[in-house]
């Protein structure tokens, strides 16, 4: 493996390079800086003796190359070639490659194996990605096609049609530049439906502001040794829907209620208050003064996320930012000045996604915050202003030019969804213009409801509920990250009140309700009393709930419910062990699949679940074979397109049609359940010969584990279930239950599946709904059948933590409930709250209603469960 040497007259330059090669390398290429004099502080300059040593630290028998800065660098280099021994001057090359892109590009091609000749080459066209972005950087069109650099070969090309609902937005935009990132190809986005581009793929600015919608279709355009593969890895991630949320529901707490979404949210509709005149930094206020809201005056928002509460006011103080225009102190200080604020930023940026990610009990909320990353290291963002402080101007001044002329690109964009995602590069803008000038971060003067112009996704992330109770914004609405990050908190929200929200003095009383989405002024004592009264019932029973969430969830007449938790990681397994839950009722394995660059080995699947059942600690851990296919197909296993992925091969059809695939798996559970309460569920049955074959395949690995001397459940100890999703199953559970030792539903499926509805198409959204009586009628009979077979029946679809659905999955004969770790304790409350025989009477009559709605209205009606908590 050839190794390189970085030479530059600053110590700190080479340093940061080594470091950014070996960030796209891995450790195992020898990557070594010699910066600066050979000197106590390491002094701008270059010393061939340092150059020498560098050279033989990364020496390697293919040969070492040698990339340099400017000037004496180059003079050094060949002198410290004229050191070595003849037999190895044969296998130096001084490159004249540029220093940065020219080391990362090398370091792809060493890591690969190339020898170093073609390492050199890859060097010498290490600036072709950023000349494919600056090609299209002004907004004129690019040629039909790039032209490769000699070596690079023809250019391929890939067009996708995006299907996440909000298009090409910040997180599957973050998602989409990091997979090209991986790969060494100079790569462009173009939206074809609504022209714009190319653009660069390795900048987030450039391809979020291509303006890419739910159904636009984009060419991406790729050259390079890897641009097969880099179209084959974005072609993954596109049927993968960019990793967004599935379209058999978000996780809780991801979006509104159907019922609850305003008009504003319709396509082409203006959010209130969402773009008052002017470009004023969050807190600052509005341009001119305005009146007080008279007391009892009520103020109309956008619901942001729900709940009541009732606090004094009290306003996030943030000293607005004045750009300083004069020249600065010198290129070399003021990049210094500028490397530094961005690597602060970063620190507090991951310091949110951290603890986001604690507290939320899961990735996706976190997630928020890659973008954020991506955006200080993006050349649309970098470039500009490192040439405007080269040219002389200072630090902040060209930091602040550089994102403002980057946020008209987003601002000119015609979806409302895309365009708030201006908010989330202004707090990047913001937080290093407040480390490059000194500016203190937003404070907050005490407890209460938190008034503000609006807020940034790391002014809500530091939120403490204790201290937050509610949260009231001129501008923003719901689909803001902000509103995201307050519904995952649990912190009730109002957006988009307008400038009157910011005339209301400090510590003045207000109403906050999240479900209306309405801020009330000094309300009057009667109002007052009665929403404290209920806003602290709520939080007391949030609390009881917490309490009492590691004890046992038994109904009002004694019986036992495991409340157990879905999982889709470790990181998962443990927020729900850390949550109260009884067990993870649903290990989504696909994370080992959809992760990895291949296909995993037995042992290795077996030692991660090994070390997940560990986590657990003895609790019981049921474990889906891999639900991966056409609609969440893995690049290493090759498979046809299908018209219509969630009817196609996927699940344990899958399975069943490649053995080798699902055989491995089955002997790691195997291996695993040895003396472990692990069990066994296979996803997508829909025939009684699915469940035989499948079965079969147990008794096969089982067999062969055992004749091979490994420890092995005995026949019939591990726990062996089906899911049912497909209407198929339900209708003939009579038939499968006796073969089986559970049923696991999955709501999300089923209710698609029997409506023929998706939820993610607007125009039938309102039919997909788990409540309507036919999905409840499907449930009861899986139900009744498994359990007169001896078996016992659970739900793991997003049904399982509705607080209206709980009693009548109970009622329907319903015995475990798999939820996301965040709901694991009110879950448990309100079985503890439900009366199994009232819960029978209550589900017999929904079976009876017309609708959904209609469900709802009789769960409301009946005190069969205190549903507040």
């Amino acid at each position: 493996m050839v190794g390189i040497v970085i030479v530059s007259h600053s110590a700190r330059l080479a340093d940061g390079v080594v470091e950014l090669a070996r960030e796209m390398a891995g450790p195992d290429v020898a990557i070594v800086a010699a910066g600066g004099l050979d000197l106590p502080d390491r002094p701008l300059g270059t010393d061939a003796a340092l150059i020498a040593r560098a050279i033989e630290a990364a020496w390697a028998d293919d040969g070492v190359l040698v990339l340099m800065d400017l000037g004496s660098a180059v003079l050094s280099a060949e002198m410290a070639a004229e050191m070595m021994p003849d037999e190895r001057r044969s296998r130096l090359v001084l490159c004249e490659a540029p220093l940065v892109e020219g080391a990362v590009a090398a370091a792809v091609a060493a890591r690969l194996g190339d020898p170093l000749d073609k390492v050199a080459a890859e060097a010498r066209g290490g600036l072709a990605g950023k000349v494919a972005h600056l090609a299209g950087s002004a907004g004129e069109p690019g040629p039909p096609a790039q032209a490769p650099a000699p070596g690079e070969g023809p250019a391929l090309e890939l067009r996708i049609t995006v299907t996440p609902r909000l298009g090409l937005h910040a997180r599957p935009a973050a998602r989409f530049v990091q997979t090209v990132g991986q790969f060494d190809a100079t790569v462009t986005a173009e939206n074809v439906t609504a022209p714009a581009g190319p653009a660069s793929a390795r900048s987030l600015n450039g391809v979020a502001t291509l303006g890419v919608q739910q159904g636009h279709e984009v060419l991406i355009r790729a050259t390079g040794p890897q641009a097969a593969q880099v179209l084959a890895a974005v072609r993954e991630l596109a049927e993968r829907d960019f990793g967004e949320p599935p379209a058999d529901g978000p996780r809780p707490g991801a979006q509104l209620p159907a019922a609850q979404l305003p008009a504003a949210q319709l396509p082409g509709a203006q959010l209130p208050g969402a773009q008052l005149p002017g470009a004023q930094l969050p807190g600052a206020g509005p341009a001119e003064p305005r009146a007080r809201p008279a007391d009892g005056t009520v103020l109309r928002g956008i619901p942001g996320s729900p709940g009541l509460a009732v606090g004094d006011a009290v306003h996030l103080r943030q000293a607005a930012v004045e750009v300083p225009r004069e020249p600065g102190a010198g290129p070399a200080a003021e990049l210094a000045r500028l490397d530094a604020a961005l690597e602060a930023t970063r620190r507090e940026v991951q310091a949110a996604r951290d603890s986001v990610a604690v507290r939320t009990g899961g990735e996706y909320e976190a997630g928020i915050f890659d973008a954020h990353l991506l955006f200080l290291s993006d050349e649309a963002l970098l470039d500009p202003a490192r040439r405007g402080i080269r040219e002389g101007r200072n630090a902040a001044d060209a930091w602040d030019s550089a994102v403002i002329g980057v946020e008209g690109g987003w601002q000119r964009l015609t979806d409302s969804y895309q365009r708030e995602r201006v908010r989330d590069l202004d707090s990047i803008r913001t937080g290093v213009l407040g480390h490059l000038l000194g500016a203190r971060r937003a404070e907050l003067g005490g407890s209460g409801i938190v008034v503000a112009a609006e807020l940034t996704p790391a002014d809500t992330a530091g939120f403490d509920p204790a201290v937050v109770r509610g949260i009231a914004t001129a501008m923003g609405g719901p689909t803001s990250h902000a509103a995201i990050l307050a519904r995952a908190l649990g912190i009730p929200a109002v957006l988009g009140l307008g400038p009157d929200v910011l005339a209301v003095p400090e510590a003045t009383p207000l109403l906050l309700d999240g479900d209306q989405g309405s801020v009330q002024v000094a309300p009057g004592q009667a109002d007052l009393a009665a929403a404290e009264q209920a806003a602290r019932q709520r939080r007391q029973a949030r609390n009881r709930a917490r309490q009492r969430a590691a004890e046992p969830a038994v109904t009002a007449d004694g019986t036992r419910i495991e409340v157990a938790a879905n999982a889709g990681s470790p990181e998962d397994v443990r927020h729900a062990v850390d949550a109260g839950a009884d067990g993870i009722g649903l290990l989504r394995t696909e994370f080992l699949f959809l992760d990895a660059p291949r296909m995993p080995t037995e042992a290795e699947q077996a030692a991660v679940y090994a070390d997940l059942a560990g986590i657990l600690a003895g609790r019981p851990m049921i474990v889906r074979t891999m639900d991966v296919g056409a609609d969440k197909p893995l690049p290493y296993l090759p498979r046809d397109a299908e018209p219509n992925p969630a009817l196609g091969q996927r699940g344990l059809r899958l399975g069943l049609a490649r053995t080798d695939v699902l055989l491995p798996q089955l002997r790691a559970v195997l291996r695993v359940a040895a003396g472990r309460p692990v069990k066994l569920m296979f996803p997508m049955v829909a025939t009684e010969q699915e469940v035989h074959a499948a079965l079969g395949l147990v008794r096969q690995a089982r067999d062969a584990l055992a004749a091979e001397g490994v420890a092995v459940p005995a026949e019939g100890a591990m726990e062996v279930g089906i899911m049912i999703e497909v209407p198929a199953a339900a209708l003939t559970a009579a038939r499968l239950a006796p073969a089986v030792d559970f049923f696991s539903v999955g709501t999300n499926d089923l209710t698609q599946y029997t409506l023929a509805a998706d939820r993610e198409v607007a125009a039938v959204a309102g039919l997909s709904d788990a409540l309507h009586p036919a999905v409840l009628t499907l449930i009861g009979r899986a139900a009744g059948a498994v359990v007169a077979a001896g078996g016992w029946a659970g739900v793991c679809g997003e049904l399982a933590a509705d607080p209206l659905a709980v009693p009548l999955l109970l009622g329907l004969g319903v015995r475990e409930l798999s939820v996301g770790p965040a709901a694991v304790a009110t879950v448990k409350e309100i079985v503890r709250a439900t009366d199994l025989a009232a819960a029978a009477e209550l589900a017999r009559q929904a079976l009876d209603l017309a609708s959904a709605d209609a469900v709802r209205d009789l769960v409301r009606s009946q005190a069969v469960a205190d549903v507040t908590c």
